[in-house]
Order: C-alpha cells, then sequence, then structure tokens
C-alpha cells in the first residue's frame, strides 16, 4: 500500500472531522496533491477483490462452460462523475497502468457492481464527521450508493465545524431546482428488528475520505 504523509499540525476543525469520521468506520488519509488522491483510489482498488458477478444456478450440475462462466469474477471497474477534465484523464493513465476499467458507461448498466467510486465532496462538517455532495446527476448518485467503496475527495479548506456553519452555503446552493444534496457519514449501515448491525447493506461497504490540501 502506497505511504500518505499526514500532516501533524492540522487545524482544530480538520482533527475534529478526521475523529468523527474515524468513529463511524470511515477511512481518512490525507495527500497534497489531485494526482495523490487519484492514485490512492486505484492504489485501493488494485488490491481489493474484484466484484463478482452472482448468477442463479450456480449451485446446481452444469456443463463445464456454465461451471466456469459461474465462476469467472469480471474485470475490477471504477467510477468517477463529476471529475474535472485533468482529474479524469489522470486518473484513466493510473487505472490503464493497472488493469482497471474506468467506465464511462451508464451506471446502471454495472449489474455486477462497481469496485470504486470516487466523487469530489463539497463540504464537510467536522462536529460528525459528514460529507455534503451536491448530487443532482443521478451518476453521482449511483457512485455513492452502488460501488463497493466510496472514495470521496474532501479539500480541508471545505471543512466547516458545524451544520449551522454551512447554512448560508447550502442555502445558495438549494435556491435553484432541482437539488439534491447527500449527506454521507461513515460506510452504509443498517440493523434489523433484533439489533444486529449489517455494513454495506444499502450502499459502500466501506467509504475513504481523502482530506486534499494542507491543514
Amino acid at each position: 500500500m502506497m505511504a500518505y504523509a499526514v500532516d501533524k499540525e492540522e487545524r482544530p476543525e480538520v482533527q475534529l472531522f478526521r475523529q468523527a469520521a474515524e468513529k463511524v468506520s470511515a477511512v481518512v488519509v490525507q495527500v497534497a496533491t489531485c494526482d495523490q488522491a487519484m492514485a490512492y483510489a486505484v492504489d485501493l482498488c488494485a488490491r481489493k477483490e474484484a466484484c463478482q458477478l452472482l448468477m442463479a444456478g450456480c449451485e446446481s450440475p452444469l456443463s463445464p462452460a456454465a461451471d466456469q462462466l459461474c465462476g469467472n469474477k469480471q474485470q475490477k471497474v471504477m467510477a468517477a462523475p463529476g471529475l474535472d477534465e485533468s482529474s479524469r484523464a489522470a486518473l484513466a493513465g493510473l487505472c490503464e497502468e493497472n488493469g482497471i476499467v474506468l467506465t464511462g458507461r451508464p451506471l446502471r448498466d454495472h449489474l455486477a457492481g462497481i469496485d470504486i467510486g470516487v466523487t469530489w465532496a463539497d463540504f464537510g462538517i467536522a462536529e460528525t464527521g459528514t460529507l455534503v455532495i451536491a448530487s443532482n446527476s443521478e451518476e453521482l448518485r449511483l457512485a455513492t450508493m452502488i460501488s463497493e467503496i466510496h472514495v470521496a475527495v474532501l479539500p480541508v479548506s471545505r471543512i466547516r465545524h458545524s451544520a449551522e456553519d454551512l447554512e448560508a452555503e447550502l442555502r445558495a446552493r438549494m435556491a435553484s431546482a432541482p437539488n439534491y444534496l447527500a449527506f454521507i457519514t461513515g460506510a452504509s449501515r443498517t440493523a434489523d428488528i433484533e439489533r444486529v448491525l449489517a455494513i454495506g447493506v444499502h450502499g459502500p461497504l466501506e467509504l475513504h475520505i481523502v482530506l486534499l490540501g494542507d491543514a
């Protein structure tokens, strides 16, 4: 795994954000450049197992050809909707070097799932370790929901102490309709009636937050 240095002199709100996010199982790293953020996402994808296409009937006696199909895993796939042109170009080059597909197809076409979804976070709320992402695009919403791992890049300059500190900025964004703002705190989790916690049922199994820039 690649090493990423963390500034020990983080601003108080950055420290608070890191602590709060890690309490809800998010992985938080800090990088200096966007290229390093893209490299982190690709390194993460290269180390994980590919999403597996689960096919009905594989438990039954099958022909050799069908049995082989049941055992196949698809090529690793990353999605990065909403990235600017230069960031996407850097990510595409790294994906090609590592045999990873950076998809340009609609995410609804990927029935077997997305390994890594890379998005840009608009704001962070330090008190709760929450990401705020303007998600008017369906592609962006899907990238944060159907990926096994969600990697969110958050500039440290966009971290605010509390939700109240974001009021004016959020009001400005909500002035035009339609509008969809997602508040994401940790990986997806739920609990059944017996209060057994399950991770990743309704969304990603892991959330990685890449803090971008000097603290």
